[in-house]
């Protein structure tokens, strides 16, 4: 079957229906069955062909739903009650899905760098916010300074660290 959106699916449906006037149905139908079947393949077809992949996967009992009032009225006439129409399965063709699966994925990659960047983001005001703090005090830098130190002779014992007084950077800097 072909979508509104030009999607090509495959659909399984059951009919439930039942004999409501015996005489009707042998008089006015040849074979009240295969009519009804014929019938309820053409009224699916039509049904889905006026809705979109999206609408179909979402709505599935409102389309059983159509079809059922459409098969009522035209098998009514034949003494056939329709009970029930209930959409069982809708099969996409094998491209679609790996195409729909390259977009999930490729929306899941394009969020992650969103929440990523936004992460850099919020960091680099913290960042900037530390640095004016410790800006305004030469004792805080210090401390920072030597605090730094402790964690990274703790962490990795063989490394040398030769602290600079910073007065004496500072000195180079400015000439």
């Amino acid at each position: 079957m072909l979508t509104r959106d030009s999607v090509t699916i495959g659909v399984d449906a059951a009919v439930y229906y039942r004999t409501s006037d015996p005489i009707a149905t042998l008089s006015r139908v040849n074979d009240a069955h295969m009519s009804t079947r014929q019938l309820a393949q053409s009224s699916l077809r039509n049904v889905v062909g006026t809705r979109t992949l999206a609408e179909l996967m979402t709505d599935r009992h409102g389309i059983a739903i159509q079809v059922k009032h459409i098969l009522d009225s035209a098998t009514l006439f034949w003494g056939i009650h329709v009970e029930r129409v209930e959409i069982k399965d809708v099969r996409l063709p094998r491209e679609m899905c790996r195409a729909m699966a390259a977009e999930a994925e490729a929306q899941r990659e394009s969020d992650a760098k969103v929440v990523t960047a936004q992460g850099e983001l919020d960091a680099s005001v913290a960042f900037q916010k530390a640095a004016d703090e410790l800006a305004g005090s030469p004792t805080a830098l210090q401390l920072r300074y030597l605090q730094t130190l402790v964690k990274i002779s703790a962490h990795d014992n063989h490394t040398i660290v030769l602290p600079f007084p910073m007065e004496y950077i500072k000195k180079k800097l400015q000439k």
